[in-house]
């Protein structure tokens, strides 16, 4: 973990055991879901664990990828996440029409 992150890092986890040395590489928030459902004021959504779950699922039709490819695959996923309660085709469409104009 160490040579995996940057020096005062910080990470929110839920309270899996397997977080509790996290600790030791920077400052770590845990939250407890069953507990709480703010996190430093703000409503917490598990946003990351959300685009995990999304992006793996559409991996699979990959059946591999190759690592130095990995950060364009993972920015592939990050734009229809990110707007999933949209239609995208009416969004591609005003972005396409307002920098042609």
């Amino acid at each position: 973990m160490e040579n995996k992150t940057l020096k005062g890092s910080v990470f929110y986890t839920d309270t899996w055991k397997s977080y509790v040395d996290l600790k030791q590489y920077g400052k770590h928030n845990k939250i407890n879901h069953k507990k709480e459902k703010y996190v430093n004021g703000r409503i917490h959504i598990n946003g990351i664990e959300g685009f995990w779950s999304y992006a793996k699922e559409r991996f699979h039709k990959y059946h591999g990828i190759k690592k130095h490819n990995y950060p364009l695959y993972l920015k592939e996923m990050e734009f229809p996440f990110n707007h999933r309660n949209e239609k995208l085709f009416n969004l591609l469409f005003d972005i396409c029409i307002r920098r042609a104009v």
